[in-house]
C-alpha cells in the first residue's frame, strides 16, 4: 500500500453510519486448508478453534482472526492445473448493530447474501462485495463473540497467540475493472462512510491504485486500496476481487527479520524491495500474498 505524507492530517473525520469498529475476520476459501494453514503460521497466526459442523477453522494472531474454509461448495475458480487457488471470500466488519447495518445497506441497493445458519449456528447479516465476496456484519466481538457459538476450540491451544513484530490489519487491496474507481469509492462511501484520500497520500511500497480509509476511531480504521487493470498491458484483467491482506507495523524492517526466521520469503527486485516502509511477501499457492505497512498505531 502507500507510503504516508503530511496531506493525510488534514483530511478530519468521516462521518460513520454504522458505527464501524474494524475488521472482525477475513476469510479465506481453499480446497488446500492445510497447505494455506502452514503459510499463515509462517505469519504468526495459530489455529486456536474448529466449526462445529463446517470444514472450517479458525486462525488468529493477537487481536487479528483470518477464517480458512475449505467446506464443500465454497471453493470456486480455477488455475491451469485445474487446481483452485486460495481466495478471500469475505470479510467481516464489526459494527454497533449488525441487523440495523444489513438493513440499512439493502436500503441502499446493496444485494443480500442468503442466510444459510444451521442448528446451533448464528446468522451473520450479511451482502455481496466484490467478485462474488461477502461482507459480514458483527456485533459481537467482545466478552461473548460469534466464535463462541459456532466454533470449537482446539484442546491444549493458546485461545490468543501472541503477535509477531506487531502485526495488525491495516487493510486490504482490492482489484477492481477499468473506470471503475468511482462507482465502488461511492459504494464503501455511501454504505459505510468511507472516506477517498487524496492522490497524494502515499502508504508502503506500492504506489498504485485509490486509497479508502473507513471511519471510526483511529486505533481500529483501516483502508482498502482500490487497483484498476495496467492500461499499459495488452491484456486486460477485469476480475474484481480481493487480491491480499496488509498488515501494519512500526518496524517494518524488524518485522522482516523475524518473520523471515519463520520461513516467510519477500520479493527483493529492481522495483520493489523491503524499506522501512514497506515490504511484499513472496507469493504462494499461486496467489497468497501479503504486505507489510509501516504505521505508528499499536
Amino acid at each position: 500500500m502507500r507510503e504516508k505524507t503530511p496531506e493525510r492530517e488534514a483530511i478530519g473525520e468521516a462521518p460513520n453510519p454504522l458505527g464501524l469498529d474494524g475488521i472482525e475476520y477475513i476469510e479465506y476459501s481453499t480446497s488446500r486448508p492445510q497447505a494455506l494453514g502452514q503459510v499463515l503460521e509462517t505469519m504468526g497466526f495459530k489455529p486456536v478453534s474448529r466449526h462445529r459442523s463446517r470444514e472450517v477453522l479458525l486462525y488468529r494472531q493477537g487481536g487479528m482472526n483470518i477464517v480458512v474454509n475449505a467446506h464443500a461448495g465454497v471453493v470456486r475458480g480455477s488455475t491451469a492445473t485445474d487446481e483452485p487457488a486460495p481466495a478471500i471470500r469475505a470479510l467481516a466488519l464489526r459494527v454497533r448493530d449488525a441487523r440495523v447495518a444489513y438493513e440499512r445497506a439493502l436500503e441502499l441497493g446493496a444485494w443480500d447474501v442468503p442466510m444459510h445458519a444451521q442448528v446451533m449456528e448464528l446468522n451473520i447479516p450479511g451482502i455481496h462485495g466484490p467478485g462474488g465476496a461477502h461482507l459480514y456484519f458483527v456485533d459481537r466481538y467482545k466478552d461473548f463473540s460469534i466464535y463462541s457459538v459456532d466454533f470449537v476450540p482446539i484442546p491444549g491451544v493458546d485461545p490468543n497467540p501472541p503477535v509477531v513484530a506487531g502485526l495488525h490489519y491495516f487493510g486490504l487491496v482490492q482489484y477492481i475493472g477499468r473506470d471503475r474507481t468511482d462507482d465502488w469509492t461511492d459504494f464503501y462511501g455511501r454504505l459505510f462512510g468511507f472516506l477517498r484520500l487524496p492522490d497524494e497520500t502515499r502508504f508502503g511500497i506500492l504506489p498504485k491504485g485509490t486509497l479508502l480509509q473507513s471511519p471510526g476511531d483511529l486505533r481500529t480504521h483501516f483502508y482498502l486500496q482500490l487497483i484498476e487493470p495496467d492500461p499499459a498491458t495488452l491484456v486486460y484483467d477485469e476480475e474484481e476481487k480481493f487480491q491480499r491482506i496488509g498488515f501494519g507495523t512500526r518496524d517494518v524492517p524488524a518485522a522482516v527479520v523475524a518473520l523471515r526466521q519463520q520461513g516467510v520469503e519477500f520479493v527483493d527486485t529492481d522495483h520493489v524491495k523491503v524499506t522501512p516502509q514497506g515490504a511484499l511477501t513472496r507469493g504462494v499457492l499461486q496467489s497468497v500474498s501479503f504486505e507489510l505497512v509501516h504505521d505508528e498505531r499499536p
